[in-house]
């Protein structure tokens, strides 16, 4: 049985059963069954998770019972055979079925003879397959064609344009670039891109943000240069909030929402590591890859701290310099990177986001002194967790005003999708 289709198979059983994080669970499995092919692996699985519902609608037309009648290890299966062979041409079709039919053998008994059956009816009549007839019901069109749950798109479809939507479903499709932070702590932007190219790596500067690099290669972060803490990886859509934060050195940072610590340790960089970051987070286990995170870049003034951002800390009102909310959200901005996001249910979790994202803004908000900087952000492009909740929040704090507001796109900027909202509070009179 080939190792690269196991390792596959294997995280999109975790990422569907255990509802595991695809790029955790892809990271883990390579690294324990240690593929030939990273990079196969790495599509198989994006293009499996991309497709979903495309895959299963073919399917379910191939079946005479209908996709219902299979259980999740011979799902898995035909969708990684039909995504070979409907996307992968570089897969020979006969490689794409005998894999998927060992795989069969191996996890699902007695079931080799159904994928074989099914992989080589799609093989015949692929081109035959039509999607659902736009013109009876263009939501579903859309969901099956780009694969994104209906609600999804009937929200975007709330804000935007037909066509603008469109382009939007498309582009979450794409794969991003690898993307990564210079540490100036210790490396130059262009001394690093000088040592990337050197070392057999294609790298050329960012679209966005002063220290962004976009590197083509295998194996970057399994480089002594990761080791050493030359860089971090980190889309140009979130380095952009440790800009537009506006921090000087000796500041004090309040980061309410800080794990994973991308922005916290952008931002320490930023401030030449002088001065003192309060990162938080409510879980303390998430803190600890923060510390992990700041040790790797040789970062010394981040404090990590377990702490529930609704609530306020009495003993920081008025206190900080600048304060990050980079709040709680749905997601629908990252679907390039965590494409499991699309298929994610309205749950009534869901419906109450702007009111926990109001309530950390709000608590939040204290910890700004006179003159401070408040900074909102959230990594989704649903204006219902982004402008209204800072309108709502302006309207409730006469004190601060908006200063500049962001919103990125991946269709239109390239990037993950991204909102920012940079407040300041009202200096105190002489």
């Amino acid at each position: 049985m080939d190792n690269n289709r196991k390792t596959a198979y294997q995280t999109l059983l975790d990422v569907e059963s255990k509802k595991a994080y695809s790029n955790i669970a892809l990271n883990h499995k390579i690294a324990v069954n240690k593929p030939g092919n990273p990079a196969l692996v790495r599509e198989l699985v994006y293009g499996v998770l991309e497709r979903k519902i495309t895959l299963d609608y073919y399917i379910d037309q191939l079946l005479k019972e209908g996709i219902d009648s299979l259980k999740s290890p011979e799902i898995n299966i035909l969708r990684m055979g039909i995504y070979q062979l409907g996307y992968m041409d570089s897969v020979p079709e006969y490689a794409a079925i005998n894999e998927s039919v060992e795989l069969a053998k191996k996890y699902c008994k007695g079931r080799a003879g159904l994928v074989n059956g099914v992989l080589r009816e799609y093989q015949n009549k692929k081109i035959y397959l039509t999607l659902p007839a736009r013109d009876e019901d263009e939501i579903r069109y859309l969901s099956v064609k780009y694969s994104y749950a209906p609600w999804i798109i009937e929200l975007w479809m709330k804000y935007y344009d037909k066509a603008f939507v469109e382009k939007l479903l498309d582009a979450g499709n794409e794969t991003p670039p690898m993307t990564i932070r210079a540490n100036w702590l210790k490396i130059r932007k262009d001394d690093l891109k000088k040592v990337l190219n050197e070392r057999g790596f294609e790298a050329v500067d960012g679209k966005i943000c002063q220290n962004a690099l976009n590197v083509k290669g295998s194996k970057l972060l399994e480089s002594e240069m990761y080791s050493y803490g030359l860089f971090t990886p980190q889309d140009e859509s979130s380095m952009l909030v440790s800009e537009k934060i506006g921090v000087k050195q000796g500041d004090l940072v309040m980061d309410v929402c800080a794990a994973p610590g991308g922005k916290t340790t952008a931002i320490a960089e930023r401030m030449n590591n002088t001065g003192r970051i309060i990162a938080s987070d409510i879980y303390r286990r998430k803190l600890d890859i923060v510390d992990k995170e700041a040790k790797r870049l040789g970062i010394t003034n981040i404090e990590t701290r377990s702490w529930d951002a609704t609530r306020v800390d009495s003993t920081m009102v008025k206190k900080a310099d600048r304060v990050l909310v980079d709040a709680p959200c749905s997601g629908l901005g990252v679907i390039r990177r965590k494409p499991e996001i699309k298929y994610k249910e309205y749950t009534n979790e869901m419906m109450l986001l702007p009111k926990k994202q109001q309530d950390i803004l709000s608590a939040s908000s204290s910890y700004v002194k006179p003159g401070g900087t408040l900074v909102y952000s959230t990594c989704t492009i649903n204006p219902e967790e982004n402008e209204k909740v800072v309108e709502e929040f302006l309207k409730r704090n006469r004190e601060f005003q908006r200063v500049e507001r962001t919103l990125l796109l991946p269709n239109i900027n390239g990037t993950d999708g991204f909102f920012i909202c940079v407040m300041k509070r009202e200096a105190l009179l002489d």
